[in-house]
């Protein structure tokens, strides 16, 4: 991922929170063939080694599992992200150099892959991501208010996929790279709009003063 000095992040916890927050994620693996990527919820398992390992699972019937991959397997997070308008920057007044852009939050996770069919894994993993995505409700569900053998047919249909990350990488673009009067002209001119994404983006550039 291309990060410019203005936007790279290095906070760890800035980056855990980003994986914990984006609910799904991007896999994608090189193969022979070209690349395969699939969207799935993944967990970070922040006790295992440097920078942890991510969880999740495949459909058995997903030939990504089975398409041996060329190195390693890269996970995308992305986060907070809005348009930006040149017409927020109160430079554009003085001189009409300037552009849209974009503002996101992206971190990239990668590491060698590795499938597995074990049932007892698979159960772990299941749980453990429902148990996280449930636990905001009122009344969670769990995997073990279904019928076990209606579980275990389940699991039968899935692949566990392990990635122990071996480098990851936090973006923050945030119009950090614009002059402090540009900056708060695009906080007040996301703040203003009506979707809720743009005013989460426009209470982190001004977090970020």
């Amino acid at each position: 991922m291309y990060i410019p000095l203005h936007f790279r992040d290095d906070d760890i916890e800035n980056i855990r929170a980003t994986i914990r927050c984006a609910r799904l994620a991007n896999l994608v693996t090189a193969t022979s063939d070209g690349p395969l990527a699939t969207p799935l919820p993944l967990f970070l398992d922040e006790s295992e080694g440097k920078h942890g390992a991510l969880y999740g699972h495949l459909a058995k019937g997903n030939p990504q599992w089975c398409t041996a991959p060329i190195g390693e397997a890269l996970a995308i997070f992305t986060g907070a992200e809005a348009y930006v308008t040149p017409s927020w920057y109160p430079s554009k007044r003085q001189a009409e150099q300037v552009v849209p852009t974009w503002n996101y939050i992206a971190v990239h996770a990668q590491g060698p892959i590795e499938f597995f069919e074990d049932c007892t894994r698979l159960l772990a993993i299941v749980t453990r991501l429902t148990n996280i995505h449930e636990a905001s409700r009122a009344t969670p569900w769990a995997v073990s208010d279904a019928p076990a053998g209606f579980i275990a047919a389940q699991l039968r249909e899935i692949v566990g996929v392990r990635i122990p990350i071996t480098r990851i990488e936090g973006k923050r673009k945030m119009s950090q790279n614009r002059p402090v009067p540009d900056r708060i002209g695009v906080a007040t001119g996301l703040a203003a709009s009506k979707l809720a994404r743009d005013q989460e983006v426009a209470s982190l550039i001004l977090a970020e003063d």
